[in-house]
């Protein structure tokens, strides 16, 4: 089994609904990765052991994504020496996302959370990508011919469209 690169991380099963997209797009990206349930507040001794070590086990990319308070990603990311990238999910207990969303974005000085638009789990998965990619050329090609198809969607829309007027 191929070590993963990437680990996703939520504070709860209710955020994977949100969080599969992040796993969705890695696995399209033939990026190997782990997926699991890291409470900040339930299990705090489980976050402080998983952002010590995850380094250590060849992870390269953290992805948080946490409702509510939001305290997961800035928490692991002011102990590991990893990038951090936050997901705030509009919860049940949330207030718009607004509070996941300020709670991930701002980050006191120091202490940097990467953060993508509330449910943007699949955004966190393309920077994740594009930062394993600066050290492996050939994962930089298929991001290139991801933005490419990018692209081309837009533009067969944009056929669409003038085709109707």
């Amino acid at each position: 089994m191929t070590k993963p690169l990437v680990s996703i991380i939520m504070g709860s099963d209710s955020d994977l609904p949100v969080m599969q997209e992040t796993a969705k797009m890695l696995k399209y990206f033939e990026i190997p990765f782990e997926l699991t349930i890291i409470s900040a507040h339930r299990t705090p001794e489980r976050m402080i052991d998983f952002a010590k070590n995850a380094h250590k086990r060849g992870i390269k990319v953290i992805v948080g994504g946490a409702g509510g308070a939001a305290h997961l990603p800035g928490m692991v990311a002011a102990i590991s020496p990893l990038p951090v990238i936050g997901v705030p999910i509009k919860s049940s207990n949330s207030i718009d996302g607004w509070d996941s969303v300020l709670s991930i974005l701002q980050m006191p000085g120091g202490v940097p959370v990467a953060t993508v638009a509330l449910n943007g789990a699949k955004n966190a998965a393309i920077l994740a990508a594009q930062i394993i990619s600066t050290g492996d050329p050939s994962l930089q090609e298929k991001i290139l011919t991801y933005k490419a198809e990018l692209n081309e969607s837009v533009m067969e829309k944009v056929k669409k469209i003038n085709a109707g007027f």
